[in-house]
Protein backbone atom coordinates (compact mmCIF):
# COMPACT_ATOMS: atom_id res chain seq x y z
CA UNK A 1 0.00 0.00 0.00
CA UNK A 2 1.67 3.54 -1.14
CA UNK A 3 2.25 6.13 1.62
CA UNK A 4 -0.31 8.48 2.00
CA UNK A 5 0.60 11.83 1.32
CA UNK A 6 1.29 14.01 4.22
CA UNK A 7 -1.35 16.85 4.57
CA UNK A 8 -1.45 20.33 3.72
CA UNK A 9 -0.98 22.37 6.21
CA UNK A 10 -4.20 24.51 4.93
CA UNK A 11 -6.05 20.54 6.00
CA UNK A 12 -4.51 20.16 9.00
CA UNK A 13 -5.53 23.57 10.18
CA UNK A 14 -9.29 22.81 8.87
CA UNK A 15 -9.01 19.74 11.17
CA UNK A 16 -8.26 21.60 14.15
CA UNK A 17 -10.36 23.89 14.04
CA UNK A 18 -13.44 21.53 12.77
CA UNK A 19 -12.77 19.69 16.63
CA UNK A 20 -13.14 23.16 18.31
CA UNK A 21 -12.25 26.75 18.27
CA UNK A 22 -8.50 27.75 18.08
CA UNK A 23 -6.77 31.20 19.09
CA UNK A 24 -4.34 32.24 16.23
CA UNK A 25 -1.73 31.55 19.13
CA UNK A 26 -2.81 28.14 19.48
CA UNK A 27 -3.28 27.05 15.86
CA UNK A 28 0.53 28.57 15.05
CA UNK A 29 1.96 26.41 17.69
CA UNK A 30 0.30 23.26 16.45
CA UNK A 31 0.70 24.13 13.35
CA UNK A 32 4.54 25.43 13.38
CA UNK A 33 6.32 21.97 12.79
CA UNK A 34 4.23 21.70 9.57
CA UNK A 35 4.91 24.97 8.12
CA UNK A 36 7.56 24.69 5.16
CA UNK A 37 8.07 28.56 6.56
CA UNK A 38 7.09 31.39 9.14
CA UNK A 39 5.07 33.20 5.50
CA UNK A 40 3.31 29.94 4.84
CA UNK A 41 1.99 29.72 7.65
CA UNK A 42 0.89 33.71 8.70
CA UNK A 43 -0.86 33.26 4.95
CA UNK A 44 -3.16 30.29 5.82
CA UNK A 45 -4.02 32.03 8.84
CA UNK A 46 -4.37 34.86 7.48
CA UNK A 47 -6.43 33.46 5.16
CA UNK A 48 -8.82 31.49 7.57
CA UNK A 49 -9.58 34.76 9.75
CA UNK A 50 -10.47 36.53 6.73
CA UNK A 51 -13.01 33.91 6.08
CA UNK A 52 -14.05 34.13 9.45
CA UNK A 53 -12.71 30.82 9.94
CA UNK A 54 -10.15 31.68 13.02
CA UNK A 55 -11.95 34.24 15.49
CA UNK A 56 -10.64 35.41 18.84
CA UNK A 57 -14.22 36.07 19.94
CA UNK A 58 -15.32 32.76 19.25
CA UNK A 59 -12.14 31.17 20.68
CA UNK A 60 -12.88 32.89 23.69
CA UNK A 61 -16.55 32.56 24.59
CA UNK A 62 -15.84 28.91 23.96
CA UNK A 63 -13.25 29.08 26.75
CA UNK A 64 -14.92 31.36 29.27
CA UNK A 65 -18.34 29.20 27.88
CA UNK A 66 -16.72 26.00 29.39
CA UNK A 67 -15.12 27.87 32.96
CA UNK A 68 -17.64 30.04 33.89
CA UNK A 69 -19.00 27.82 36.57
CA UNK A 70 -16.33 26.23 37.67
CA UNK A 71 -13.84 29.37 38.47
CA UNK A 72 -13.40 33.27 39.31
CA UNK A 73 -12.32 36.03 36.43
CA UNK A 74 -8.94 36.38 37.70
CA UNK A 75 -8.35 32.45 36.75
CA UNK A 76 -10.22 32.75 33.25
CA UNK A 77 -8.59 35.95 32.63
CA UNK A 78 -4.99 34.16 32.67
CA UNK A 79 -6.57 31.24 30.87
CA UNK A 80 -7.56 33.58 27.88
CA UNK A 81 -3.83 35.50 27.97
CA UNK A 82 -1.95 32.46 27.61
CA UNK A 83 -3.95 31.43 24.78
CA UNK A 84 -2.62 34.68 23.49
CA UNK A 85 -6.18 36.01 23.66
CA UNK A 86 -5.63 39.92 22.69
CA UNK A 87 -6.88 42.31 25.82
CA UNK A 88 -9.52 44.10 23.87
CA UNK A 89 -11.26 40.74 23.32
CA UNK A 90 -10.81 39.28 27.02
CA UNK A 91 -11.99 42.58 28.74
CA UNK A 92 -14.66 42.62 25.92
CA UNK A 93 -15.40 38.58 26.63
CA UNK A 94 -15.61 38.80 30.29
CA UNK A 95 -17.86 42.26 30.82
CA UNK A 96 -21.10 39.90 30.60
CA UNK A 97 -19.31 37.60 33.47
CA UNK A 98 -19.21 40.50 36.18
CA UNK A 99 -22.65 40.52 37.13
CA UNK A 100 -22.54 36.36 37.61
CA UNK A 101 -19.51 36.13 39.21
CA UNK A 102 -21.09 36.33 42.89
CA UNK A 103 -23.47 33.29 42.41
CA UNK A 104 -20.25 31.59 41.05
CA UNK A 105 -18.42 32.03 43.98
CA UNK A 106 -21.25 30.53 45.44
CA UNK A 107 -22.17 27.48 43.41
CA UNK A 108 -18.27 26.22 43.69
CA UNK A 109 -18.29 27.47 47.76
CA UNK A 110 -21.18 24.88 48.07
CA UNK A 111 -20.41 22.40 45.81
CA UNK A 112 -16.85 22.13 47.91
CA UNK A 113 -18.02 22.80 51.35
CA UNK A 114 -21.30 22.56 52.39
CA UNK A 115 -20.58 24.22 55.84
CA UNK A 116 -19.30 27.13 57.60
CA UNK A 117 -15.56 26.42 58.37
CA UNK A 118 -15.35 25.55 62.07
CA UNK A 119 -12.06 27.19 62.97
CA UNK A 120 -9.12 29.55 61.30
CA UNK A 121 -6.87 26.61 59.35
CA UNK A 122 -10.48 25.79 57.94
CA UNK A 123 -11.30 29.04 56.44
CA UNK A 124 -7.73 30.01 55.65
CA UNK A 125 -7.80 26.12 53.55
CA UNK A 126 -11.00 27.69 52.10
CA UNK A 127 -10.12 30.92 51.22
CA UNK A 128 -7.13 29.37 49.41
CA UNK A 129 -9.40 27.44 47.51
CA UNK A 130 -11.66 30.04 46.35
CA UNK A 131 -8.52 32.29 45.34
CA UNK A 132 -6.99 29.46 42.98
CA UNK A 133 -9.88 29.21 41.27
CA UNK A 134 -9.79 32.61 40.63
CA UNK A 135 -11.79 35.04 42.56
CA UNK A 136 -10.92 38.24 44.08
CA UNK A 137 -10.24 38.50 47.80
CA UNK A 138 -12.37 41.10 48.11
CA UNK A 139 -15.25 39.07 46.76
CA UNK A 140 -13.86 35.88 48.96
CA UNK A 141 -13.57 38.34 52.05
CA UNK A 142 -17.03 39.30 51.64
CA UNK A 143 -18.35 35.82 51.24
CA UNK A 144 -17.23 34.65 54.53
CA UNK A 145 -18.38 38.23 56.13
CA UNK A 146 -22.20 37.03 54.37
CA UNK A 147 -21.96 33.61 55.16
CA UNK A 148 -23.86 33.04 58.03
CA UNK A 149 -26.52 35.00 57.15
CA UNK A 150 -26.51 33.45 53.55
CA UNK A 151 -26.51 30.10 55.44
CA UNK A 152 -29.53 30.83 57.73
CA UNK A 153 -31.73 32.35 54.74
CA UNK A 154 -31.28 28.68 52.98
CA UNK A 155 -32.75 27.27 56.57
Amino acid sequence: MPDSPEPSLRARALRHLARREHTRQELTHKLAPHAGSEEELAAVLDEFAAKGWLSEYRAAEQIVHGKRSRYGMNRIRRDLEAKGVEEAVVEETLEGLKRSEWETLQAVWRRKFRSVPLNAAEKSKQMRFLLGRGFSSEMIQRWFRELPAVLQADE
